[in-house]
């Protein structure tokens, strides 16, 4: 069966067992120190720095979690927000319009064809919309599918 088209209503990717089995093996592995140490309050006091150095470890860990997900997402953001400029530049947007752009914003304008993004990219420059309210506004969605 082939894949639906991409939308504004299912853009967003999760990988399975990135975004749910993984957080979820890290998340109960992080409650699982927490009543590991609440069991063993009367342990020896080196026996309370292990079980502590077990819920630092278990957050740590959730930490690595989250930025592994954005560091990529936020270097993925500069090359669409180039890749943007440059398309804005060659469809002969003004320079000024281009300027006016923020990243969010150009993050936004890359599901706009074409024929739509001169005039979306100038009401967002002028009226300041988001991201979510540039991607409402596109009639003909063009499909990133490279987005990570």
């Amino acid at each position: 069966m082939p894949a639906k088209p991409q939308s504004f209503q299912n853009h967003g990717r999760y990988d399975f067992w990135y975004h749910w089995v993984l957080f979820f093996i890290l998340f109960i592995n992080f409650v699982y120190s927490i009543v590991f140490y609440v069991q063993h309050m009367d342990a020896t006091p080196r026996g309370h720095f292990q079980n502590g150095w077990l819920i630092i470890m278990a957050f740590g860990l959730l930490v690595i979690f989250i930025k592994l997900r954005t560091y990529p997402l936020k270097v993925q953001d500069r090359v669409i927000r180039l890749e943007e400029q440059l398309r804005l530049r060659g469809l002969g947007v003004s320079e000024d319009v281009v300027s006016k752009l923020n990243i969010d914003q150009l993050v936004g304008l890359r599901f706009a064809p074409d024929e739509e993004l001169p005039s979306l990219a100038a009401l967002a420059a002028r009226e300041g919309l988001s991201r979510k309210q540039i991607k409402e506004k596109i009639n003909n969605w063009r499909a990133d599918n490279w987005r990570v």
